[in-house]
């Protein structure tokens, strides 16, 4: 299980990045658009200013469940050791543990 702050502040993230996303594009897309060195340098000051938990790059895939940020496969959103663990139990439809 991992740290309650650690997924706290996740948590955080996620909702930095929901707050800003739209005003990141903005001004992104702003940035593609802008003619001139000064003027992609002044667009760049506005984004630096925005925080930098609101990236979309800054956020970790966790598993939901125990909350480990490492091995966690994108089609259960889970990490490793459930998945195993639940594909044993059975709860885990169409997964079906290999013998050979």
């Amino acid at each position: 299980m991992a740290k309650k702050s650690m997924i706290e502040r996740e948590k955080k993230r996620e909702r930095l990045v929901i707050k800003y996303s739209e005003k990141r594009k903005s001004l992104l897309l702003e940035f593609k658009k802008a003619n001139t060195f000064s003027d992609q340098m002044e667009v760049h000051k506005k984004i630096e200013k925005l925080p930098r938990n609101s990236s979309r790059i800054r956020l970790r895939n966790r598993c939901w469940r125990t909350g480990r940020s490492r091995g966690v496969y994108r089609d259960f959103g889970l990490c490793r050791h459930m998945v195993r663990e639940m594909a044993h139990n059975c709860l885990l439809p169409g997964v079906r543990k290999a013998s050979w």
